[in-house]
């Protein structure tokens, strides 16, 4: 058993010193940046549709996610998730401690209402303890969805290096992450807390999902460039290794 869980942060060890430091930067930034975002919610001129501004950012989430995936596999995605999960929590306590802290926002001096603003501001950076509850189990969950679903789909394409094949991977996985994600948030934290209806909820969970997806299409061709490069560089060379010597 001990022998196991060294091997296991051994492989972590590996696979962290593998990834990019780009692409991992960016995955952390794109999380802390989503749940912060996720505060905003998007004005629309119909009741039954709710958005919030963490769609600006999420796509990129979900598409680093593939393309870790695709080249390390899910299980070191997930466990990229899962540390960029810890760092979004740390981020929070940060800003929670700084709401807490005595002061002025700069953007709160307005005449006669300067308090109100700092204090709605405090709120905003400070969080509350269920939309971080709900977004982390969202996320992680969703995390999970799309990692092995884009392994999945894999296995049933011939053309592993195709740009056809990155597209059904990413698009496919993408799609039932993101919705995925957007439904537990909605029904974890806006059902419970702020009111929506469950149709809310689902024409919630579809519409973001929709919003990603054309992301995604803007943008999946730079990421299966990111792939291609990270193949023929070799990168993760001495992480597969060690894999296969697990193996034997």
């Amino acid at each position: 058993m001990i022998n196991k869980l060294k091997s296991e942060i051994r492989e972590m060890k590996l696979l962290f010193r593998s990834i990019p430091s780009l692409m991992m930067t960016l995955f952390i930034v794109s999380v802390i940046a989503m749940n912060l975002l996720a505060n905003k919610s998007i004005q629309l001129p119909w009741e039954f549709l709710a958005l919030d501004c963490g769609i600006l950012i999420s796509w990129l989430s979900f598409l680093s996610m593939d393309v870790i995936t695709k080249h390390f596999g899910p299980k070191a995605a997930t466990q990229a998730s899962i540390v960029a999960a810890l760092i979004n929590l740390g981020m929070c306590l940060i800003f929670f401690i700084a709401s807490r802290i005595p002061g002025i926002w700069s953007e709160s001096y307005v005449p006669g209402i300067e308090t109100v603003i700092n204090h709605s501001l405090d709120a905003t950076f400070g969080g509350v303890w269920y939309v971080l509850l709900g977004s982390t189990i969202a996320f992680l969950i969703s995390s999970i969805v799309n990692n092995y679903s884009n392994a999945l789909i894999g296995k049933f394409c011939k053309d592993q290096t195709s740009f056809k094949t990155f597209m059904t991977r990413t698009y496919i996985s993408t799609a039932l992450g993101q919705f995925c994600d957007n439904l537990l948030f909605a029904l974890i934290v806006s059902h419970q807390f702020f009111g929506w209806t469950l149709l809310q909820c689902i024409t919630c969970a579809i519409t973001g999902m929709l919003v990603e997806l054309l992301c995604e299409v803007i943008f999946a061709y730079p990421g299966y460039r990111i792939l291609k490069s990270w193949r023929k560089e070799h990168v993760g060379k001495a992480f597969f290794a060690y894999q296969e010597q697990k193996k034997q």
